[in-house]
């Protein structure tokens, strides 16, 4: 008699094969992707999506759910915990606000804050504050860190060629917006730097780059991957 559980062996592969897919599958595409037949692999995502484990829009496609997000979230640091002391040291090299903007609910939401030391007048996010995200950089950014999903804005994928985007008044007048994708993490999410003055916005584009790097080496991530390197051992 053999070791294991065959089920349950089937159960992790489907739901490893949707964390490569934050746009979805199909049953018929998850069983395709998995030589499975269409019937057990129906009984398998029936099964997930009852514990939480993955999830199903109105037009059949199923993604990765909030029960396997927050297993991975236990087994690897916060992405929050993990950026705040990065943001804090930009916010004092270039003296301006840099946030953390992720995804949720259709909106950019600021979910971190780094203020710099210094006083007098400059452009301030507060946290949990929404931005559209169709403007902005912040919200652009975001979408960016992930592969391409059907409906995003046209703009996001030319954000995710160059790897960041800055804009100009888009929200606020008289703001210039910075911002650069955070590939790796479950939500969409980007570091951002929001000034009033060019030369702060131009320092600031290889700067971000840089703390994008450091808050992704710091979190075991790799660009592109939403879930596979959190259900990864070690």
């Amino acid at each position: 008699m053999s070791d294991g559980s065959q089920t349950l062996e089937r159960g992790l592969a489907v739901l490893q094969e949707l964390a490569q897919h934050p746009a979805g599958l199909t049953t018929s595409e998850a069983a395709a992707a998995l030589g499975l037949h269409r019937s057990i692999t129906h009984r398998l995502l029936v099964s997930l999506q009852r514990t939480g484990f993955a999830v199903r829009d109105d037009a059949g496609r199923y993604a990765v759910g909030p029960a396997a997000r927050a297993l991975a979230d236990s087994a690897r640091p916060r992405l929050r915990d993990v950026a705040e002391p990065v943001l804090h040291r930009l916010a004092v090299e270039l003296d301006a606000t840099v946030s953390l903007v992720e995804v949720a609910d259709g909106a950019a939401v600021t979910t971190l804050v780094a203020e710099p030391p210094t006083d007098g007048p400059r452009w301030s996010y507060r946290l949990g504050n929404r931005d559209p995200l169709d403007r902005g950089a912040g919200g652009l950014a975001a979408l960016a860190s992930h592969p391409p999903r059907p409906g995003e804005p046209d703009r996001v994928a030319g954000v995710r060629a160059a790897g960041v985007v800055t804009t100009r008044a888009e929200l606020n007048p008289g703001a210039i917006g910075v911002a650069c994708p955070l590939p790796g993490w479950d939500l969409p999410a980007a570091v951002m730097v929001v000034t009033a003055h060019e030369d702060t916005a131009t320092r600031a584009e290889a700067r971000l780059r840089r703390a994008a790097r450091e808050v992704g080496s710091a979190l075991g991530s790799t660009p592109g991957s939403a879930l596979g390197s959190e259900l990864a051992p070690g």
